[in-house]
């Protein structure tokens, strides 16, 4: 049975700090600045590693086959052995007894001579094999690792074996070397080395002792290394080998057809599941088009869920919405298929109107649920139904089983077009919804202090000026200010959020009167850099999502433009039904090239606008959202469609081929 030489804590208090426990005695000046001074000081301490006469320990020095049998012998305490002898050896001396000891115990063998040539230098391989049999010696089970080193093919196959053993329990890590981590196998090793390998084996023994006065303890994971591991049944196992490269511990994945890379703790590499946005200090994630990270796509705010792909150590490759791009691996959390309970974001049908249950994986919560607009016939009451971008629909959180496409109108009709909703009928509807919520808690003063009341006048006399929806301002005042009464609302007469950032909720632009905030949203947003395609944001004149629409780039929340359609259906579904479902709608689908608008049905035309190349989604569902007004069969054998232009006002109506405008229902 092995005597415990130390326990695990007290390994991490020397590794933590080596004043916690110094020498009996100074240190000799050749070990002070070494790396591995713990190691070498910790054996010293115990007598186990032995100075010279001069006081010297030449860590940097070759150690022998007879020294590292002696090593062992005394770590371990082993009993004397008569058992085993050794021609080249002479009887009595201390060198000889400790080398005999652990021949008795099973730890070593001679060659086949009966020689056991003490002097010679220990390979690396050689090494491996005594400390594969020290293991067995203290009970511990011999898990192998996948073999990734560079040399591998120069590694003996009978210590292959030996090797792997000591690989798991990260006791032999191998040479990091500009070209990769290599074992060296018929190398030697050095006194501080043989020192580092002891004390990786012996707390690794510490472990499986069956004399242990403490339970097994997991050794610190290295934030900085990596491993692999599998997850079975719902079951995330780790093997304690680590790794120093991605590259190393993909190698092992493979090789040992386990499914799990970590790195530390966190898992960075899954077969299959969700991504989502982890908790940042700037509360947002961005996705970008290349792996470089250089170009921004879009972004989302923290704990937000996307689709899954693939990834590495430096990116995940992800979907939001129908954008697919590489997202920082420090700002994704990967969270496997078996592990996501179905606590997801999902769609669910009531009374026949469809609602989005949104799911914040940070906080492991429902937010709850918010009005879509009329459910589509594909879908069922009490059926969950799961979609990224509000658009395409799947039985299933991974969206490998689709069931239907269904466009909502209000998110992806052209916030040009105006409502059908005079100024009194706007403030009615408003003093309307303020009078029901004054019963709720924290609403009491809403029919005096709300910022809305009144805004009806204001909303049209805008819409017409500007070209920008009454109705859709107002869904966007109600979403961003609470109907009037949030914080930057009343103290600050701000009723959009403008520049209120995830990051630091309390900043705010200070208005001197709410209908400034009105036409700063206007002149200063939409018809500066979302709506014109002359604008840095343009992505569609329409909420939209994270693919097509002011979505893209407005807000960080990924459902913003689906909420503010939902404030839009809900207000036109109860109060006359006079906006929706009037117009043919479509995208400009231009998949990458430059669309042409003109002012007339033919290409003499003058060019009114030019729709930019576009990222028009992974399914090539989406692109610039347009309203059809008028088509005709033109001179050059072309049917062109009239929209509602994109561009500010004097300009009302473009044309635009019908090739390249793709039709779609909404509902």
């Amino acid at each position: 049975m092995i005597k415990k030489i130390f326990s695990f804590g007290i390994t991490l208090l020397l590794i933590m700090s080596f004043s916690i426990l110094s020498p009996s005695f100074a240190n000799a000046n050749d070990i002070d600045n070494h790396p591995m001074v713990h190691e070498l000081t910790y054996w010293s301490n115990l007598n186990v590693i032995r100075p010279d006469a001069n006081g010297n320990y030449n860590p940097n020095r070759a150690v022998t086959r007879g020294e590292f049998a002696s090593y062992i012998t005394r770590a371990l305490n082993l009993p004397e052995s008569s058992t085993h002898t050794f021609k080249d050896l002479k009887a009595g001396q201390t060198l000889t007894n400790e080398i005999q000891a652990a021949a008795g115990a099973g730890i070593l063998s001679g060659y086949p001579d009966g020689t056991f040539r003490p002097n010679d230098k220990i390979t690396r391989e050689q090494m491996s094999a005594l400390l594969l049999r020290t293991l067995t010696y203290g009970k511990v089970p011999l898990n192998g690792a996948p073999l990734t080193f560079k040399d591998n093919d120069k590694i003996r196959n009978e210590f292959k074996p030996a090797v792997a053993t000591n690989v798991y329990y990260n006791i032999i890590r191998g040479s990091q070397t500009a070209k990769g981590i290599y074992f060296e196998p018929k190398g030697s090793a050095t006194i501080a080395q043989a020192a580092a390998f002891l004390y990786r084996m012996q707390t690794v023994i510490d472990q499986y002792s069956e004399n242990s006065e403490e339970p097994p303890v997991t050794p610190p994971v290295d934030a900085s290394n990596y491993y692999i591991g599998k997850i079975n049944n719902g079951v995330v196992t780790k093997n304690p080998t680590s790794y120093y490269s991605y590259e190393q511990a993909v190698e092992a994945q493979k090789a040992a057809n386990l499914n799990l890379i970590f790195k530390g703790e966190k898992i960075i590499n899954m077969p299959a599941g969700i991504a989502s946005a982890a908790d940042t200090t700037a509360n947002t994630v961005t996705i970008y088009s290349d792996p470089n990270f250089k170009t921004v796509l879009t972004g989302a705010v923290e704990g937000s869920e996307f689709k899954y792909y693939a990834s590495t150590d430096k990116y995940a490759i992800v979907r939001l919405a129908d954008t697919k791009g590489y997202a920082k691996m420090d700002e994704i959390t990967l969270t496997p298929s078996s592990l996501v309970n179905d606590k997801s974001s999902y769609y669910s049908v009531v009374d026949g109107i469809l609602h989005h249950n949104t799911y914040n994986h940070i906080t492991k919560k429902y937010y709850g649920a918010y009005t879509i607009g009329p459910a589509p016939s594909f879908m069922k009451p009490n059926v969950h139904y799961y979609s990224q971008d509000g658009v395409n629909f799947y039985s299933d959180f991974l969206l490998t089983a689709k069931v239907g496409t269904y466009y909502p109108y209000f998110q992806f009709a052209s916030i040009r077009q105006h409502t059908n909703y005079t100024a009194e009928e706007l403030d009615n509807i408003i003093m309307t919804l303020l009078t029901e919520r004054q019963v709720l808690a924290g609403y009491e003063n809403v029919l005096t202090d709300s910022r809305l009341i009144g805004l009806g006048t204001l909303l049209k006399e805008v819409e017409a000026t500007y070209n920008i929806n009454a109705l859709f301002i107002l869904a966007a005042a109600i979403h961003e200010s609470n109907y009037g009464i949030s914080e930057n609302a009343l103290k600050k007469n701000n009723i959009f959020g403008i520049k209120v950032y995830d990051s630091n909720t309390a900043l705010g632009t200070t208005f001197a009167s709410r209908d400034d905030s009105v036409r700063a949203f206007i002149n200063q947003y939409t018809n500066l850099n979302y709506v014109p395609q002359s604008g840095g944001y343009a992505k569609g004149a329409a909420p939209g999502n994270k693919t097509s629409g002011m979505n893209v780039h407005y807000a960080s929340d990924p459902f913003w433009g689906s909420k503010i359609a939902g404030h839009m259906y809900r207000i036109d579904n109860r109060f006359g039904k006079k906006d929706s479902q009037t117009s043919q709608l479509g995208f400009v689908v231009n998949n990458g090239d430059l669309v042409n608008t003109r002012a007339e049905a033919t290409t003499d035309s003058e060019k009114v606008f030019t729709y930019k190349a576009k990222n028009v989604g992974e399914t090539k569902t989406f692109g610039y959202p347009v309203v059809i007004v008028e088509e005709t069969q033109a001179a050059d054998g072309y049917v062109w469609y009239k929209i509602i232009s994109d561009a500010n006002p004097p300009s009302r109506y473009v044309w635009v081929r019908s090739d390249l405008v793709t039709k779609f229902q909404a509902n």
